[in-house]
């Protein structure tokens, strides 16, 4: 079944369920042929509450079956009010899922690591019904989200936390068997630092915590940054090298520049391909999400790699797929005071150009007939950086704005691939391996318009191409998945 959502904010190439609350991707694993995606669910309502694992499973990240709900909080277990994140690895014919147990009688900061494994690759799941590591390691006042991997012939496990010290921390644990686990310290551990060039820091905790190895040369630790009274920052990466169980690494960067990514999670594909998925949240008010019945979506799945020290993102290479029919092409310059109208584009679309800027210039999605409510994505040549403003994005109050940068070298041409799905933009900057997420919440019902803008003075030549992106298929979900849906808290 592909169908477009009446609701205009929906995405269609982005996976979630038709309703309700998601938050981090989970359980992400290759098994038996199939991508397996998991995802923080909550099947009552749009709020963040009553968490389970939804699951979904693909042959090819385009075709996508709902499987049953893969684990649920068990009544006076050690999960009882939450299956929080956490990740899965094949194991021969099992699919083993960690993840953090949450009780409303632990403190918050205290979600043990337990387990559920299945046997008939991912229908049904089967929990440990007791904590596998029930203990806190001294000097420790956070601990969530295991991240478990093989590495040769042992097991190992991350668990992300903050120390008594200050310091945040990814605690390392190793395993011969997925049963017994010993805890062998600090992975990586630092205090708050800023990340990159931007007014974020590393945070006082680190959530969801993913490590994206190297057979040689640099890997990368990719961290959800954590504060409190704050909550979630962002997205920041580790890049540098383990020896002897601890990761060396220079200063944070963003591992997404935008105001709309967190929980990323990584899955080893086969050819030892990584991708990434992550949680964009709602950019408006709550009420607003409530009465449309849905929040969050996830990310399209990034390939993902370190090169020359840095770490590059970019879409799956089976999501060229999607693309439908081209829709624009458009070529030449500009350097006159008035913007030059490049053609028409609906609400979802995948956009590729090369932009040779000589001072401030961009492109426009211009999104009401008036020209009112549009989305810029421009070159700040004499900062150096990409601009992507939502000031104007939306006029509907309860939308947020904001403008947000990442480094873009305007000393050569510079190519873009840009992904909008009704309300989610992710902007790959190709020169770079760069992204940036946001979400913004257009009212014009008109087709869209997209525009070469420069500031006075300057020159923009322009090569502009998009096509109409494609839903995802989704399969009606089988009778056992829809069976397995609870129907009240």
């Amino acid at each position: 079944m592909s169908t477009t959502p009446s609701d205009p904010h929906r995405p269609v190439a982005h996976l979630r369920p038709p309703r309700h609350w998601i938050n981090d991707p989970n359980g992400l694993v290759f098994h038996d042929g199939h991508y397996h995606v998991s995802y923080q669910y909550n099947p009552y309502g749009a709020t963040h509450a009553n968490l389970h694992w939804g699951h979904f499973r693909s042959p090819d990240l385009l075709t996508w079956e709902p499987l049953p709900i893969a684990l649920s909080p068990t009544a006076g277990g050690p999960d009882a009010d939450g299956c929080f994140s956490g990740n899965a690895v094949s194991d021969g014919e099992r699919l083993v899922a960690f993840y953090s147990a949450h009780r409303e009688d632990r403190s918050f900061q205290h979600q043990p690591v337990t387990s559920a494994v299945s046997a008939d690759g991912g229908r049904t799941f089967t929990p440990r019904g007791e904590l596998l590591i029930p203990e806190l390691p001294e000097g420790c006042t956070m601990y969530r989200d295991p991240y478990v991997w093989q590495d040769g012939d042992r097991w190992r496990m991350l668990v992300g936390a903050a120390l008594a010290d200050g310091r945040a921390a990814a605690l390392l644990y190793d395993s011969p068997d997925l049963e017994t686990w010993t805890c062998r310290g600090p992975f990586a551990a630092r205090r708050p630092e800023p990340v990159g060039d931007t007014a974020l820091h590393s945070g006082e905790g680190w959530e969801c915590p993913q490590y994206l190895p190297a057979a040689d040369g640099p890997g990368a630790l990719i961290v959800g940054t954590w504060t409190e009274p704050t909550g979630p920052l962002s997205v920041a990466a580790l890049i540098g090298e383990e020896h002897d169980g601890h990761f060396e690494a220079g200063p944070a960067v963003p591992a997404d520049h935008g105001p709309d990514c967190y929980a990323p999670a990584l899955l080893r594909a086969p050819g030892d391909r990584w991708l990434l998925w992550a949680w964009s949240w709602e950019a408006r008010d709550e009420a607003w999400a409530l009465a449309d019945g849905w929040a969050g979506v996830l990310t399209l799945p990034r390939e993902i790699h370190v090169d020359d020290g840095t770490l590059r993102q970019q879409p799956a290479a089976e999501l060229l797929a999607l693309r439908g029919r081209h829709i624009l092409n458009a070529v030449g310059a500009t350097d006159g005071p008035w913007p030059v109208d490049l053609g028409t584009v609906g609400r979802a679309f995948d956009l590729t150009a090369r932009l040779e800027p000589t001072g401030n210039a961009g492109l426009r999605l211009v999104t009401t007939p008036d020209g009112a409510e549009y989305l810029d994505i421009r070159l700040d040549t004499d900062a150096g950086e990409l601009v992507v403003d939502r000031d104007h994005a939306s006029l509907d109050s309860r939308a947020r704005g904001g403008s947000h940068r990442m480094p873009c070298p305007v000393d050569q041409p510079v190519d873009l691939r840009v992904v909008v799905d009704h309300s989610i933009a992710e902007i790959f900057l190709i020169t770079t391996g760069q992204v940036l997420t946001l979400r913004f919440y257009p009212t014009g019902q008109s087709p869209w318009r997209l525009r070469a803008r420069t500031a006075p003075g300057t020159r923009l030549g322009y090569a502009v191409d998009a096509w109409e992106l494609h839903p995802l298929v989704i399969k009606e979900p089988s009778t056992s998945a829809a069976q397995s849906a609870p129907t009240s808290p």
